[in-house]
């Protein structure tokens, strides 16, 4: 009787593995099909441009004297949506542009390593095969604080300023005693195997702007949702998030040339450390000398964009304004 009761519960935990291995599978084919339906569905809004046999993604809005670069943080999916409001008021008065990283947006992903240098000069590649004509102020988001600063510091003549959102810039970790932040390797299988699809179907909120409702169209969103689901978690994320200490190992000593005008948006952060310091102390120690620099702490989340783009385009003009005459 023992031997037909064990015999039975393996028939049964090999029937569960099963039908949970089928429904996975059934999963995939599901995910890769509505995958390849989404992208016939939502074609890219901009342009490809081939950097290293690659399509690289770039968009341009607007006209002006300033060409303003737009620089996306680490893992934001879909950064020409993302910047939407804040294109749609910078572009009333400077050319707007938003070079979409390989492993964002619609651009391809990539084999190459994802060091600074690298993504700088792909950057620069998309720029020149666009013919957009520098110099650039380049507009960083978080993680891109670095690669602006390197970029900066090695073509200080194609850089006109920098207007950082709540940058990450290289002297942070040291100056807050933090250590650089590493991704599991295993979640680069997220986006191929489906799970970042399904993800966002238990939960959209997690991976769509907070802001007012009416801020981005339903169309945004609905792109948002799809690129998540295509681009949530690749391997090129995934290794830019794991090179990050490497990066600031090379950029640590860099500072944003002293001429450089530098205007830095950061969210008021009531909470300091034991020794005094905040965000607002620390990008105070990366302002330059130029009279145009300044420091804009705003109410917000790290995305200010999402909730603060008029302010900020705003203060982009101003900035801009006072930097033409300094």
């Amino acid at each position: 009787m023992k031997v037909k009761k064990k015999s039975r519960l393996r028939r049964v935990v090999r029937n569960i593995l099963l039908s949970i291995l089928s429904a996975f599978v059934i999963w995939i084919i599901f995910s890769n099909v509505m995958t390849t339906y989404e992208l016939k569905k939502y074609p890219p809004i901009g342009e490809f441009v081939e950097v290293d046999g690659k399509n690289m993604h770039i968009y341009t809005k607007g006209e002006g004297d300033n060409t303003i670069v737009l620089l996306s943080g680490l893992g934001t999916t879909a950064p020409l949506l993302d910047f939407e409001p804040l294109i749609n008021e910078m572009a009333k008065n400077h050319q707007v542009v938003v070079v979409e990283p390989f492993g964002y947006g619609w651009s391809d992903t990539t084999n190459k390593e994802r060091t600074v240098e690298n993504i700088v000069e792909e950057t620069r590649a998309a720029l020149k095969k666009s013919n957009i004509q520098g110099p650039f102020i380049l507009m960083p988001h978080s993680i891109s604080g670095i690669y602006s600063m390197y970029y900066a510091n090695t073509y200080p003549e194609e850089v006109q300023a920098i207007i950082g959102i709540d940058p990450t810039l290289p002297q942070a970790l040291e100056y807050f005693n933090e250590s650089a932040p590493t991704i599991p390797n295993f979640l680069r299988y997220v986006a191929p195997t489906g799970i970042a699809r399904l993800a966002l179907y238990i939960d959209p909120e997690s991976y769509l702007p907070i802001t007012a409702e009416g801020t981005y169209s339903e169309e945004n969103i609905k792109m948002t949702k799809a690129i998540s689901a295509w681009k949530g978690y690749n391997k090129n994320v995934i290794a830019e998030a794991n090179e990050i200490k490497n990066t600031i190992d090379k950029t640590v000593a860099m500072k944003f040339p002293s001429t450089m005008p530098v205007l830095l948006f950061t969210t008021k952060d009531d909470q300091v450390t034991e020794d005094g310091k905040n965000n607002v102390t620390f990008y105070e120690t990366q302002l330059t000398p130029s009279t145009a620099s300044k420091l804009v702490p705003l109410d917000g989340h790290h995305y200010l964009h999402w909730t603060r783009s008029e302010e900020m385009s705003k203060e982009v003009n101003e900035f801009t304004t006072s930097f033409a005459t300094d």
